[in-house]
């Protein structure tokens, strides 16, 4: 069943990187999320694509909640003018409070942290921990190395097909935005479900 998506958890990088285009997609980004009514979950930080897009969201009227852990407020510059900023112990506390308050997850152009984030959501998808989108956001082809190497595993025998087809990709923050409203996991597809389907039987 297709739920509706207030919130959207944002994974993204403390850097802005060496090109513009990520910086323009953060803001798009944030632009077809409050169109579309959409709240927006982040890290907390106030630098890099982390802060651009919160600044992005709360610039065109939406809403935005920060999690950010108390070590990482003088790393990150914890952004002092969020809707809401909430500071935890530690990033584990931090990563399952932004899922607990998110509807999906999109993960934009970052670092090591950020794929970390994406794939432990990813893994919770595929574990059926959650039923949650997740989706990347890929401009000018940044993660299309990525989405291969997942096509690698795949043709290796190390990642199923109906897996891999969770992370839903798109350059287009409004195809992406699109995509996770639309998305609906099927029956079976989580190793919690299948395992659930075989004890139960016919």
């Amino acid at each position: 069943m297709k739920k509706k998506i207030q919130t959207l958890c944002v994974y993204c990088g403390a850097s802005a990187g060496n090109d513009t285009v990520h910086t323009e997609a953060a803001r798009h980004l944030a632009s077809v999320m409050v169109q579309n009514d959409i709240a927006l979950v982040y890290g907390g930080g106030h630098v890099g694509l982390m802060g651009i897009i919160a600044d992005a969201v709360l610039a065109a009227g939406g809403k935005v909640t920060g999690v950010i852990p108390k070590a990482l407020m003088d790393t990150e510059v914890g952004h002092d003018h969020l809707t809401r900023l909430l500071v935890v112990k530690d990033m584990h506390e931090r990563k399952a409070l932004m899922a607990e308050l998110s509807d999906g997850f999109i993960a934009m152009p970052g670092g090591i942290g950020t794929l970390e984030e994406l794939f432990e959501t990813l893994t919770w998808a595929q574990l059926g921990f959650h039923d949650k989108p997740v989706g990347l956001l890929n401009p000018s082809g940044f993660f299309d190395g990525l989405i291969q190497f997942l096509q690698h595993l795949v043709q290796q025998g190390f990642l199923k097909p109906e897996h891999a087809a969770l992370l839903l990709a798109d350059s287009d923050p409004v195809l992406l935005v699109q995509k996770l409203q639309e998305f609906e996991i099927a029956p079976g597809v989580s190793w919690l479900s299948r395992r659930a389907a075989r004890t139960l039987g016919p």
